[in-house]
């Protein structure tokens, strides 16, 4: 079976390698935005995870003409109100580092308490038409007061997941994979992932036949 290209829409190496190893058994090629010339950014300012997610996959979907899978990711802390919540990337500043959104975050729980935070994830896998499937997933957990390990991204190193006694950043990509919000989330995906396919092939014959609709009434 020729292999279906799947666009991750995102420039984030570890997040489209993290999807790709999940859906290695089927006939898709994996790409990401890196994989492509400059695309103009999408703005996220939906006020859930799941617009956000929506935004970014149907975007691409559209400006490439291919299958896009784009996840909305953030840390919700109790201390915070929900914060950083959909601001998780840029909490520091628009262009901010991941040690940046780090440092904002203990000082912001600096002499708190209660640390506790959950990571939420919602996948959206949308058609060049407009539809999409949605995914989602939470995994709750622990801020440090100072971050360890030095595997993953973004808040991993402060991320303590008490049932494994260590932090996203401790873990191995296997490890993580099995207990994260965005491993939860993708293995629901890949367990119906034949389905997704099926979905997929059927809309994009869709949206063939209606193209093709429209160019015979244009010649009547």
């Amino acid at each position: 079976m020729e292999k279906m290209i799947l666009v991750v829409a995102t420039r984030n190496r570890g997040k489209s390698a993290e999807i790709r190893s999940f859906l290695e058994d089927f006939p898709v090629e994996v790409k990401d935005l890196n994989d492509f010339g400059p695309l103009p950014e999408v703005k996220e300012d939906g006020l859930t995870f799941e617009e956000n997610a929506y935004k970014k996959a149907s975007f691409t979907a559209k400006v490439l003409g291919i299958p896009a899978l784009a996840d909305d990711s953030g840390l919700e802390v109790d201390a915070l109100n929900g914060a950083p919540g959909v601001h998780s990337a840029r909490y520091a500043g628009p262009r901010a580092t991941d040690e940046e959104n780090n440092r904002k975050l203990l000082e912001a729980l600096a002499g708190k308490k209660d640390r506790k935070a959950r990571f939420c994830c919602v996948l959206s896998l949308a058609v060049p038409t407009g539809p999409a499937l949605t995914y989602e997933a939470a995994c709750d957990g622990i801020i440090l007061e100072a971050p360890r390990g030095e595997n993953g991204f973004g808040y991993d190193p402060l991320f303590f997941y008490p049932p494994k006694g260590k932090t996203f950043a401790e873990m191995s990509r296997h490890e993580k994979a099995e207990v994260s919000h965005r491993g939860r989330a993708l293995q629901e995906l890949k367990d119906e992932f034949d389905k997704v396919l099926t979905w997929i092939r059927k809309r994009i014959e869709e949206e063939k036949t209606m193209r093709g609709l429209g160019h015979d009434m244009c010649r009547h």
